[in-house]
């Protein structure tokens, strides 16, 4: 398992916020005593950017213009979320070049960020961006998105393309409030917050079979943990168990595969990685 990782990603913070520093180092921490080790990853470039985003998302981030209350303007924000992004194109060649799963763990997060918009955490969509980049190897992506929110940015860049599909698990209703419903290409399972973990495999495993049939030469994942059973600022009720299933469904595909951190905001957010790594590698 290559994983992909750099402490730049820790130099922005803001009191309060859930999405913390700590969640990332801790993780980096965690992993580094189970054995594992890190390769650092580059920035991505504008170009690469713009395979996902308007011209205007680029400039606002760039030049630290913008206004949103759940995604600050920080102070080199920019450099970082390229960073951010870099990891997980690194992380897609590397899957595709080596045939090893690999694993982005990196912030900020992506997939609430549209072609136009930031929002939710999310200054660039790294996993689009990685997933649009990989498209110059090979014809088929599929993304699979299991955290607890509904990726709305990621559903509004691969809408409509036909060689992009994109399957999401997530919590109904909570924010952003999108996803209540699959459109074309994109495959929304809506679940209430009374969902077990049963339940969610049940679907996951519905969601896979189509993904299967789809037939995608790369498997792409957004991989949140906010949908465990106690993170602070969701509802579903996953076990720590639950991931290292998860992983175990998605290598059962044998997909060349990499994996993206989303949310996840609980304190046991690194063992809620290390089951989903350990099933990934079953």
């Amino acid at each position: 398992m290559k994983i992909y990782y750099s402490p730049r990603c820790l130099q922005y913070s803001q009191p309060g916020h859930p999405e913390a520093p700590s969640r990332v180092r801790s993780t980096y921490e965690y992993l580094e005593k189970k054995g594992y080790s890190f390769d650092e990853p580059g920035l991505c470039s504008e170009e690469d950017i713009l395979r996902a985003h308007s011209t205007g998302l680029l400039e606002s981030v760039k030049s630290e213009s913008f206004l949103d209350f759940d995604t600050p303007v920080f102070k080199g924000i920019y450099d970082i979320a390229r960073l951010s992004a870099g990891s997980a194109i690194e992380a897609a060649m590397h899957c595709l070049d080596n045939g090893e799963k690999a694993f982005s763990l990196m912030r900020p997060p992506g997939h609430h960020a549209t072609k136009n918009n930031l929002g939710g955490f999310c200054y660039f969509n790294s996993i689009a961006i990685a997933c649009l980049k990989a498209q110059e190897k090979v014809k088929k992506v599929a993304v699979v998105d299991f955290d607890c929110h509904h990726g709305n940015g990621t559903e509004d860049i691969f809408l409509d393309k036909d060689n992009m599909l994109y399957l999401s698990l997530h919590q109904s209703p909570l924010y952003p409030g999108t996803g209540l419903r699959s459109n074309n290409n994109c495959l929304n399972y809506p679940l209430s917050a009374s969902t077990t973990p049963e339940e969610f495999l049940s679907v996951l495993q519905d969601g896979l079979k189509k993904v299967e049939q789809f037939g995608p030469d790369l498997l792409a994942v957004s991989a949140g943990f906010d949908s465990y059973r106690l993170d602070p600022i969701t509802n579903l009720t996953l076990e720590l168990e639950t991931y290292r299933e998860v992983g175990r469904m998605l290598a059962a595909m044998n997909k060349p595969c990499f994996s993206v951190l989303e949310g996840g905001y609980s304190r046991d957010l690194p063992e809620c990685i290390y089951q989903y790594l350990l099933g990934l590698e079953e």
